[in-house]
């Protein structure tokens, strides 16, 4: 065999490790940079460098000796000076979270003691402005994640994870917000959909299907036996637990296109973002292997990030647009990468 033939199968064979390190380099290290209460989500990076995100505060969970209960909370990370602070609580219940070219902060606010909506806060000001709390005179689910395109629409999940209050609407589904305030649903085939994002050529919309299910994460986690005893595993039927790409004609419909990753058995993903590239970045919550997957726009596995049980991603900007900003588990974390995080233009 001549030398170029061998070295090319060799290229060949190891090529996941060569698109690793194009982007994860092989000296990289995952920083950890807060631990806060319950469970952090929604990290978003401000046009300043602010970092922010959420801490769902678990009902059940998040409880305090005397009764009370955390009522959730927004974090904000300065990278200049390592501090975290309260930006905001309580938050509404707040999960995911991102900037629209203005530079105000959308924020979906779930269940669960929270507001069960989409809402904007002026950054100048303080200010904050419901954009979406119904649909069709009913209270939305949960609203999870958000996406935001150049046009201005805002694209939104509603599933439902956990809350003690009552489901309103039929079915758990992506809701698009436009300009002049019109709400409409436009995908409901889905399954439980969780995280979404679109490409920077605007022309997909990327959804996450979590399908746990249960609305009430971890109220069925053990069950007593006949005998009274000993706990038993409550056997939950999951759904559909894949990442799909839609396609987003100009007046911002989907349709479904192809499911991308599909990872049954195991735990579906949660939040996701994208690089100027197109690449995808996924927090994968498969117990076996959890971390941030990367694709390409075909849907190729790149690389791999091996982290906590992760919840959501997002790049930082200007020079630190190579920062990948982690949520996973009651923490918040870094880690340098070798590419461009893809941000809306900045508008006046």
């Amino acid at each position: 065999m001549k030398y170029h033939t061998l070295l090319f199968l060799l290229l060949a064979m190891a090529s996941p490790l060569l698109a690793q390190s194009k982007i994860v380099p092989r000296d990289a290290t995952l920083e950890k940079l807060f631990t806060g209460i319950t469970l952090t989500e929604g990290v978003a990076v401000a046009a300043d460098g602010m970092v922010y995100f959420s801490d769902i505060t678990f009902s059940h969970q998040a409880r305090l000796e005397n009764g009370s209960i955390h009522a959730g909370h927004i974090w904000k990370f300065d990278p200049t000076t390592g501090k975290t602070t309260i930006f905001r609580s309580p938050s509404g219940m707040s999960n995911g979270i991102k900037f629209n070219a203005q530079g105000d902060m959308i924020i979906c606010e779930g269940a669960d003691y929270g507001g069960r909506r989409l809402i904007r806060t002026d950054m100048k000001t303080g200010m904050s402005y419901i954009v979406a709390a119904m649909y069709k005179g009913r209270k939305l689910n949960s609203p999870n994640d958000v996406t935001i395109d150049l046009k201005g629409r805002m694209y939104f999940s509603d599933p439902r994870y956990l809350g003690h209050e009552t489901i309103e609407q039929p079915v758990m589904a992506v809701y698009r917000v436009d300009p002049d305030g019109t709400i409409t649903r436009i995908i409901t085939d889905a399954g439980k959909p969780n995280g979404v994002c679109i490409s920077p050529d605007q022309k997909t919309l990327y959804v996450v299907s979590n399908a746990n299910g249960t609305t009430g994460i971890e109220q069925l986690a053990t069950a007593d036996d006949a005998a009274g005893s000993v706990a038993v595993a409550v056997p939950l039927r999951k759904g559909r637990m894949a990442l799909m790409a839609y396609d987003l004609d100009k007046d911002g419909n989907a349709t479904y296109r192809e499911t991308m990753v599909d990872y049954s058995p195991e735990d579906g993903p949660d939040g996701l973002t994208v690089d100027t590239d197109g690449n995808l970045y996924v927090a994968e919550r498969s117990e076996k292997r959890p971390g941030i997957g990367i694709y390409n726009p075909a849907g190729k596995a790149i690389g791999f990030i091996e982290t906590p049980l992760p919840t959501n991603v997002g790049f930082g900007r200007g020079e630190n647009a190579g920062l990948l900003y982690i949520t996973a588990g009651s923490s918040l974390y870094r880690i340098r990468l070798k590419t461009t995080g893809y941000h809306l233009p900045e508008k006046p």
